[in-house]
């Protein structure tokens, strides 16, 4: 059986206004009055933001003995005999586990399990919007890495991929690396390589638009956080010139005695101009800034990069550089904001991406699917390449067929496909 995820409010009578909802009633009130009756976001929030429907009809004792007992017996039987039927006769191959321990939430932090949910839940339903993929949100009330290794394995075998959410660094790059070499199936750290799929397509029709490529450039990244460490590894995988990662000590450099593991790896394939000092000193002369920590980049640092820049403010909901001021010296401006051209979501990469794996049941996700995907977002614009257009509108529906396309192909091409 496969499950969709629907609005529980829409899916009976299509009154948006819904019922009680499984949540009852909240503590926090004012004045006596729930939360949802004064705020739109409660009101949407009410009951939840998916549900599970079935696929296939119960209506008379026919039906019953089909879907469950006795019918389903001979299901169970032929998977144990051949498990690769699990495949093809329950939700498994089509269904994407969003986990999380709540402690890396949106701009909110380390939030727990339960205040996570509601993310995760958005997670799912924009897995089922954008890339017809089935989704559960799972919360987990642990954080030890072995602890959380341990609970994805005993739970995978009802999924057929892992999209790793909201969990901080540096726990999550083990994490991510311990599953992966454990579970036959696409383990992915969505914070870090839906990041740096959609930063890689927009900087590669940035680079288009003025003429260059991207061995042309040297970025400067603020954040080694694991956006910041993604987005740096992938760009210089895909042919970037250079790349200078920075946080809240200055630039990681190899001549500093302060650095974690990850960012002493960080340094050792970064930084071939050898700079050194504040993110403001990278900046002079840098090519492309990619935000991804927050904070406010001075204008006197934006106006000293190159002529012809490219900045790429992606902090929300307050970019590290507004926009106005950027388009003062940059030739290319974009932001993680929706309310803004250029809008680097990475709705626009995990869909597509889980939706062609799972396709051909790939293994897993390979560096070359995450750069068939980037690819093919940065395709999608074609001619309309614009300052303004570098990246596509999540909505345009060209772009999860696209990828899923392009992520299933790569999956065949690197022999990690299985079917």
């Amino acid at each position: 059986m496969a499950a969709e995820i629907v609005n529980p409010r829409t899916a009976s009578s299509g009154d948006s206004s819904g019922g009680d909802g499984a949540g009852g009633s909240t503590s926090q009130e004012r004045a006596g009055e729930p939360l949802d009756s004064f705020d739109p976001v409660f009101a949407l929030h009410r009951g939840g933001k998916m549900a599970v429907q079935a696929t296939v009809p119960i209506r008379d004792k026919d039906d019953l003995s089909l879907a469950y007992t006795p019918g389903v017996a001979k299901v169970c039987t032929a998977i144990a005999e051949n498990p690769e039927l699990v495949d093809d006769y329950t939700w498994k191959s089509s269904v994407v586990a969003v986990v999380t321990d709540g402690t890396a939430v949106l701009g909110l932090g380390d939030i727990g399990p339960e205040a996570s949910l509601p993310v995760m839940e958005g997670k799912a339903i924009l897995f089922k919007q954008f890339g017809g993929v089935d989704a559960v949100p799972l919360a987990l009330a642990c954080t030890g890495v072995d602890e959380i290794v341990e609970t994805v394995v005993r739970l995978a075998p009802s999924f057929g991929g892992v999209n790793l959410e909201d969990i901080s660094a540096p726990r999550c790059f083990e994490i991510e690396r311990r599953l992966q070499e454990r579970l036959d199936i696409p383990v992915f750290h969505d914070d870090q390589h839906g990041t740096a799929v959609v930063t890689l397509a927009a900087l590669r029709n940035a680079a288009k638009f003025t003429g260059r490529e991207l061995g042309d450039l040297r970025a400067v990244i603020s954040g080694a956080g694991a956006a910041g460490v993604a987005i740096a590894k992938f760009l210089l995988g895909a042919g970037l010139g250079d790349v200078a990662v920075t946080d809240r000590k200055g630039v990681v450099s190899s001549d500093r005695d302060d650095l974690t593991d990850v960012k002493r790896e960080l340094a050792s394939i970064t930084n071939k101009a050898g700079i050194s000092g504040s993110l403001e000193s990278a900046l002079s002369g840098a090519d492309v800034f990619i935000g991804v920590s927050g904070g406010t980049v001075p204008e006197p640092a934006v106006a000293s990069m190159a002529e012809g820049a490219f900045v790429f403010a992606m902090a929300n909901p307050n970019p590290e550089v507004h926009p106005d001021i950027a388009h003062k010296y940059a030739a290319v401006v974009a932001t993680g904001r929706s309310d803004f051209p250029n809008q680097i979501n990475n709705v626009l990469a995990f869909p597509g991406i889980f939706a062609g794996a799972l396709q051909v049941r790939a293994s897993r996700i390979t560096e070359g699917m995450k750069i068939a995907a980037a690819d093919a977002l940065a395709a999608v614009v074609g001619d309309d390449l614009a300052a303004d257009y570098v990246i596509p509108s999540p909505f345009d529906e060209r772009v999860a067929p696209a990828v899923t396309a392009a992520v299933a192909a790569a999956a065949r091409a690197e022999g990690v496909a299985r079917r």
